[in-house]
């Protein structure tokens, strides 16, 4: 049976050389929820995502994520987890149906190479697979670590900036697939700097020098005192990022 919440984490803190860089934080998101995660650089965000993905061990806190304990069962987690970095990860000197080939390799995927030719079915990357990944632009990029996050279809999606340095047309159209991924069911937690990204989301997570400020819908985001000049000054950009 799958659980009321796939993440529902309690306290969750990280410190690194005695300074305290996720204090305490909370989050619940529930099946099918596109969360994004807002806040400046150096806020806590790429830490919390690995924490979650059991890359970074808490210093404190609780919870589950997929139904496992986010201390005690990190391996579970990571196996039913897409992590999506900041940079893009990949052999440059390896074509891209290598690439994912070489992802396939490390779950230990059953019918790789079925596996392969279904990602790159999937993002539109079969007349492409040949090419190497050195080559490609950033949107393609883009389309290839989607690939291989999902590649071992995972219940959980943690994408940490997916969309910086990509241009407009792309960015669309990742979010018209990442849409589709939770219509389908899929949980999706995004990091993004962009406002016309976080909108589109179902809910929001506003994290600033490692504490949670404010978790919400993003009309009830938008409307909370304490970030409302933040957001109004972020929103100013949303119709030029279109163009």
């Amino acid at each position: 049976m799958e659980p009321e919440f796939t993440i529902d984490v309690h306290g969750m803190t990280k410190i690194f050389d005695g300074k305290t860089v996720v204090n305490g934080m909370d989050l619940r998101m529930r099946r099918g929820e596109i969360c994004g995660f807002l806040g400046p650089n150096g806020s806590g965000k790429t830490t919390f995502i690995r924490m979650l993905c059991g890359l970074l061990h808490p210093d404190g806190g609780s919870g589950s994520c997929l139904g496992y304990n986010v201390i005690r069962e990190s391996e579970k987690i990571r196996l039913e987890s897409g992590y999506m970095t900041q940079r893009f990860s990949f052999y440059e000197d390896l074509t891209i149906a290598e690439n994912l080939d070489f992802v396939a390799r490390m779950f230990s995927l059953p019918g790789r190479r079925a596996s392969v030719e279904a990602a790159l079915e999937w993002l539109g990357l079969a007349n492409r697979r040949n090419q190497l990944a050195g080559e490609l632009s950033g949107g393609w990029k883009q389309r290839l670590a989607l690939a291989a996050c999902m590649i071992h279809k995972p219940r959980l999606l943690l994408l940490d900036e997916p969309t910086a340095g990509v241009d407009p047309k792309a960015r669309r159209q990742f979010w018209d697939t990442i849409r589709t991924l939770a219509d389908g069911g899929l949980t999706v937690l995004v990091s993004t700097h962009y406002m016309d990204e976080a909108i589109r989301c179902d809910s929001l997570a506003y994290i600033a020098y490692g504490n949670l400020l404010v978790h919400g819908t993003p009309a009830e985001v938008a409307g909370d005192s304490t970030l409302e000049e933040v957001f109004v000054r972020l929103m100013d950009g949303v119709e030029d990022s279109y163009h």
